[in-house]
């Protein structure tokens, strides 16, 4: 199957989801298909450090998997955005080591994080952009890599010593199963997670 290669034209806060983020994707050499892919907010701020060139004070999850592939010589070649069941994108790391290619599945959200580390292409399949691509018209283009402005401040103290806790004490438990939904759609576990222990917490009470 042929493969058609991508880049990162930019991440603007999703106006449909709260607390998420669009990335968008754009065929490379010019086409106007573009292939926007919503993520939460931590795997965003995870991709938007290494494109601003941030430095946080400790090396994040997708830095420190930079770090041992790098000491053990295992070299990230291309990710694939390979599928797309029920609005949710499927991908997977192409690595090598020795001569020998390995495929890794992964969430698209942390291939990309990873991809813009390791400066590998990204790539996807015609099936895909024919089902979930936009196509620009004429002068319909934007520059959104400027509303990487919205997160900006989210980023500046970025700090894996000091993690962010979110409370959910005051919302309802109707409230808590719609932000979980919201949470898994956008493939944010971390949040799904906390949510469903304070549903758990609720339920044993």
């Amino acid at each position: 199957m042929d493969k058609i290669e991508l880049e990162i034209i930019g991440l603007s806060y999703s106006q449909t989801q709260t607390g998420a983020y669009a990335l968008v994707l754009g065929e490379k050499g010019g086409a106007k298909r573009r292939l926007p892919i919503i993520i939460g907010g931590f795997e965003a701020q995870a991709i938007a450090i290494e494109l601003e060139s941030m430095t946080p004070s400790r090396p994040l999850t997708h830095d420190l998997f930079k770090s041992f592939a790098d000491i053990y010589d295992i070299q990230l070649k291309e990710i694939i955005i390979y599928n797309l069941i029920e609005g949710i994108f499927y991908a997977k790391l192409v690595a090598e080591k020795d001569g020998v290619e390995t495929e890794i599945d992964t969430r698209t959200s942390d291939a990309i994080a990873l991809a813009v580390r390791f400066k590998c292409p990204i790539f996807t399949h015609e099936f895909i952009l024919a089902s979930a691509g936009i196509i620009l018209e004429e002068g319909q283009e934007e520059d959104l890599t400027k509303e990487l402005d919205a997160i900006e401040e989210e980023l500046e103290d970025v700090d894996d010593e000091k993690p962010k806790t979110l409370s959910y004490g005051d919302l309802t438990i109707e409230e808590l199963n719609n932000r979980l939904q919201e949470a898994i759609e956008s493939e944010n576990y971390e949040e799904a997670s906390k949510i469903k222990s304070e549903l758990d917490k609720r339920n044993a009470n």
